[in-house]
Protein backbone atom coordinates (compact mmCIF):
# COMPACT_ATOMS: atom_id res chain seq x y z
CA UNK A 1 0.00 0.00 0.00
CA UNK A 2 1.44 3.43 -0.78
CA UNK A 3 1.59 6.32 1.51
CA UNK A 4 -0.90 7.83 -0.49
CA UNK A 5 -3.46 4.79 -0.04
CA UNK A 6 -2.59 4.90 3.70
CA UNK A 7 -3.32 7.89 4.48
CA UNK A 8 -6.94 7.56 2.53
CA UNK A 9 -7.89 4.89 4.61
CA UNK A 10 -6.85 6.72 7.79
CA UNK A 11 -8.86 10.18 6.38
CA UNK A 12 -11.62 7.78 5.47
CA UNK A 13 -11.55 5.79 8.50
CA UNK A 14 -12.07 8.97 10.12
CA UNK A 15 -15.32 10.37 8.10
CA UNK A 16 -16.94 6.52 8.20
CA UNK A 17 -16.49 6.88 12.28
CA UNK A 18 -17.75 10.44 12.32
CA UNK A 19 -14.41 12.04 13.93
CA UNK A 20 -14.36 14.16 10.74
CA UNK A 21 -18.13 15.27 10.25
CA UNK A 22 -19.86 16.27 7.32
CA UNK A 23 -18.97 19.61 6.13
CA UNK A 24 -15.68 19.77 7.77
CA UNK A 25 -13.16 21.43 5.49
CA UNK A 26 -9.49 18.98 4.53
CA UNK A 27 -6.64 21.52 4.46
CA UNK A 28 -4.22 19.91 2.65
CA UNK A 29 -1.12 22.05 4.65
CA UNK A 30 -2.68 21.27 7.88
CA UNK A 31 -2.91 17.78 7.35
CA UNK A 32 0.52 17.61 5.91
CA UNK A 33 1.61 18.68 9.17
CA UNK A 34 -0.73 16.76 11.27
CA UNK A 35 0.52 13.20 9.65
CA UNK A 36 4.34 14.62 8.97
CA UNK A 37 4.15 14.43 4.98
CA UNK A 38 4.45 16.34 2.16
CA UNK A 39 1.21 17.65 0.42
CA UNK A 40 1.40 15.67 -2.54
CA UNK A 41 0.39 12.23 -0.88
CA UNK A 42 -2.05 14.20 0.58
CA UNK A 43 -2.99 15.21 -1.97
CA UNK A 44 -3.54 12.25 -4.40
CA UNK A 45 -5.26 10.66 -1.20
CA UNK A 46 -7.84 13.30 -1.55
CA UNK A 47 -8.27 12.75 -4.71
CA UNK A 48 -8.87 8.86 -4.26
CA UNK A 49 -11.44 9.65 -1.49
CA UNK A 50 -13.02 12.38 -3.88
CA UNK A 51 -13.79 8.90 -6.02
CA UNK A 52 -15.90 7.50 -3.75
CA UNK A 53 -18.07 10.54 -3.12
CA UNK A 54 -16.54 11.15 0.44
CA UNK A 55 -15.17 14.54 -0.07
CA UNK A 56 -15.66 17.09 -2.78
CA UNK A 57 -14.12 20.63 -3.78
CA UNK A 58 -16.05 23.51 -4.06
CA UNK A 59 -14.80 26.87 -5.65
CA UNK A 60 -13.24 29.34 -2.76
CA UNK A 61 -14.23 26.75 0.11
CA UNK A 62 -11.50 24.19 -0.84
CA UNK A 63 -11.73 20.30 -0.14
CA UNK A 64 -15.04 19.20 2.39
CA UNK A 65 -16.12 15.70 3.86
CA UNK A 66 -19.76 14.72 1.90
CA UNK A 67 -21.21 11.79 0.88
CA UNK A 68 -22.70 10.98 -2.85
CA UNK A 69 -26.48 10.78 -3.44
CA UNK A 70 -28.48 8.28 -2.03
CA UNK A 71 -29.49 6.83 -6.07
CA UNK A 72 -25.84 7.61 -7.18
CA UNK A 73 -24.58 5.29 -4.27
CA UNK A 74 -27.22 2.67 -5.50
CA UNK A 75 -26.36 2.83 -8.56
CA UNK A 76 -22.81 1.82 -8.31
CA UNK A 77 -23.88 -0.69 -5.56
CA UNK A 78 -25.74 -2.57 -8.86
CA UNK A 79 -23.02 -1.82 -11.16
CA UNK A 80 -20.67 -4.05 -8.70
CA UNK A 81 -23.26 -6.83 -7.86
CA UNK A 82 -23.07 -7.05 -11.96
CA UNK A 83 -19.49 -7.49 -11.61
CA UNK A 84 -19.03 -9.37 -9.17
CA UNK A 85 -22.02 -11.66 -10.37
CA UNK A 86 -19.24 -12.00 -14.08
CA UNK A 87 -16.61 -13.00 -11.45
CA UNK A 88 -18.62 -15.37 -9.93
CA UNK A 89 -19.58 -17.20 -13.08
CA UNK A 90 -16.44 -17.02 -14.06
CA UNK A 91 -14.81 -18.69 -11.24
CA UNK A 92 -17.29 -21.78 -11.12
CA UNK A 93 -16.71 -22.60 -14.19
CA UNK A 94 -12.50 -22.23 -14.07
CA UNK A 95 -12.02 -22.90 -10.59
CA UNK A 96 -8.33 -24.41 -10.14
CA UNK A 97 -7.39 -26.26 -7.11
CA UNK A 98 -5.35 -23.50 -5.28
CA UNK A 99 -8.16 -21.34 -5.77
CA UNK A 100 -10.64 -23.45 -3.93
CA UNK A 101 -8.31 -23.77 -1.19
CA UNK A 102 -8.02 -20.18 -0.69
CA UNK A 103 -11.67 -19.28 -1.04
CA UNK A 104 -12.08 -22.13 1.62
CA UNK A 105 -9.55 -20.71 3.84
CA UNK A 106 -10.71 -16.66 3.59
CA UNK A 107 -14.25 -18.41 3.86
CA UNK A 108 -12.82 -19.73 7.54
CA UNK A 109 -11.59 -16.33 8.28
CA UNK A 110 -14.53 -15.05 8.00
CA UNK A 111 -16.15 -17.36 10.39
CA UNK A 112 -13.64 -16.51 13.22
CA UNK A 113 -14.34 -13.12 12.56
CA UNK A 114 -17.91 -13.38 12.97
CA UNK A 115 -17.45 -15.43 15.65
CA UNK A 116 -15.85 -13.02 17.66
CA UNK A 117 -18.06 -10.07 16.39
CA UNK A 118 -15.52 -8.25 15.16
CA UNK A 119 -16.46 -6.00 12.58
CA UNK A 120 -13.24 -4.46 11.63
CA UNK A 121 -11.80 -7.95 11.37
CA UNK A 122 -14.47 -9.20 9.55
CA UNK A 123 -14.12 -6.08 6.64
CA UNK A 124 -10.77 -7.07 6.03
CA UNK A 125 -11.09 -10.54 6.13
CA UNK A 126 -14.04 -9.88 3.47
CA UNK A 127 -11.98 -7.80 1.91
CA UNK A 128 -9.86 -11.02 1.13
CA UNK A 129 -12.75 -13.10 0.31
CA UNK A 130 -14.20 -11.03 -2.48
CA UNK A 131 -10.27 -10.39 -3.52
CA UNK A 132 -10.08 -14.27 -4.32
CA UNK A 133 -13.09 -14.59 -5.97
CA UNK A 134 -11.85 -12.05 -8.54
CA UNK A 135 -8.67 -13.57 -8.56
CA UNK A 136 -10.44 -17.09 -9.20
CA UNK A 137 -12.43 -16.12 -12.57
CA UNK A 138 -9.15 -15.88 -14.38
CA UNK A 139 -9.80 -12.97 -16.17
CA UNK A 140 -7.49 -9.70 -15.44
CA UNK A 141 -8.98 -7.47 -16.73
CA UNK A 142 -12.63 -7.86 -15.00
CA UNK A 143 -10.63 -8.86 -11.81
CA UNK A 144 -8.75 -4.71 -12.24
CA UNK A 145 -12.27 -3.61 -12.93
CA UNK A 146 -14.06 -5.39 -9.29
CA UNK A 147 -10.46 -4.05 -7.32
CA UNK A 148 -10.99 -0.75 -8.48
CA UNK A 149 -14.91 -0.52 -7.90
CA UNK A 150 -14.56 -2.59 -4.76
CA UNK A 151 -12.18 0.49 -3.46
CA UNK A 152 -14.79 3.05 -4.25
CA UNK A 153 -17.30 1.38 -2.58
CA UNK A 154 -14.97 0.19 0.50
CA UNK A 155 -16.72 2.85 2.98
CA UNK A 156 -19.76 1.70 2.59
CA UNK A 157 -19.15 -1.56 2.52
CA UNK A 158 -17.77 -1.22 5.55
CA UNK A 159 -20.89 0.85 7.02
CA UNK A 160 -23.03 -1.81 6.08
CA UNK A 161 -21.68 -4.53 8.23
CA UNK A 162 -23.00 -2.19 11.02
CA UNK A 163 -26.34 -3.00 10.48
CA UNK A 164 -28.06 -5.29 12.81
CA UNK A 165 -27.47 -9.13 12.58
CA UNK A 166 -25.31 -8.28 9.04
CA UNK A 167 -22.44 -9.72 10.21
CA UNK A 168 -24.03 -13.43 10.43
CA UNK A 169 -26.30 -12.50 7.06
CA UNK A 170 -22.91 -12.05 5.00
CA UNK A 171 -21.25 -14.81 6.29
CA UNK A 172 -24.06 -16.79 5.52
CA UNK A 173 -23.99 -15.82 1.88
CA UNK A 174 -20.60 -16.05 1.92
CA UNK A 175 -20.79 -19.55 2.58
CA UNK A 176 -23.34 -19.28 -0.20
CA UNK A 177 -21.30 -18.40 -2.51
CA UNK A 178 -18.33 -20.62 -1.95
CA UNK A 179 -20.82 -24.08 -1.94
CA UNK A 180 -22.17 -22.51 -5.37
CA UNK A 181 -18.04 -21.77 -7.11
CA UNK A 182 -17.24 -25.08 -5.63
CA UNK A 183 -19.96 -26.91 -6.85
CA UNK A 184 -19.25 -25.31 -10.61
CA UNK A 185 -22.70 -24.22 -10.78
CA UNK A 186 -22.41 -21.05 -12.55
CA UNK A 187 -25.98 -19.01 -12.50
CA UNK A 188 -26.17 -20.12 -8.73
CA UNK A 189 -22.68 -18.89 -8.18
CA UNK A 190 -23.99 -15.51 -9.83
CA UNK A 191 -26.54 -14.98 -8.90
CA UNK A 192 -25.14 -15.48 -5.06
CA UNK A 193 -22.76 -12.49 -5.87
CA UNK A 194 -25.20 -10.57 -6.70
CA UNK A 195 -27.75 -11.09 -4.43
CA UNK A 196 -24.71 -10.63 -1.56
CA UNK A 197 -23.36 -7.11 -3.11
CA UNK A 198 -26.83 -5.45 -4.16
CA UNK A 199 -28.43 -2.87 -1.89
CA UNK A 200 -32.08 -2.34 -2.15
CA UNK A 201 -34.94 -2.16 -0.23
CA UNK A 202 -34.86 -2.38 3.70
CA UNK A 203 -30.79 -3.19 3.30
CA UNK A 204 -30.65 0.54 1.50
CA UNK A 205 -32.43 2.10 3.50
CA UNK A 206 -30.25 0.98 6.32
CA UNK A 207 -27.50 1.90 5.01
CA UNK A 208 -28.57 5.59 3.90
CA UNK A 209 -30.03 6.05 7.73
CA UNK A 210 -26.37 4.80 8.77
CA UNK A 211 -24.94 7.51 6.98
CA UNK A 212 -27.41 9.78 8.59
CA UNK A 213 -26.96 8.70 12.22
CA UNK A 214 -23.27 9.30 11.44
CA UNK A 215 -23.28 12.14 10.26
CA UNK A 216 -26.00 13.93 12.59
CA UNK A 217 -23.91 12.48 15.39
CA UNK A 218 -20.82 13.94 14.15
Amino acid sequence: MSQAQRLKQTIEDEIVDGRLPLGARLDEAQLAERFGVSRTPIREALIQLAMTGLVETKPRKGTLVSAPEPQHLLAMFETMAEIEASCGRLAARRLVPEDEAALKEALAACARAAEAGDTEAYYQENYVFHTVVYRACRNAFLCDQARQLHRRLAPFRRLQLRARQRLPQSLAEHAAIVDAIVSGDEARAAEALRAHVVVQGDRFADLVATMRTINDAA
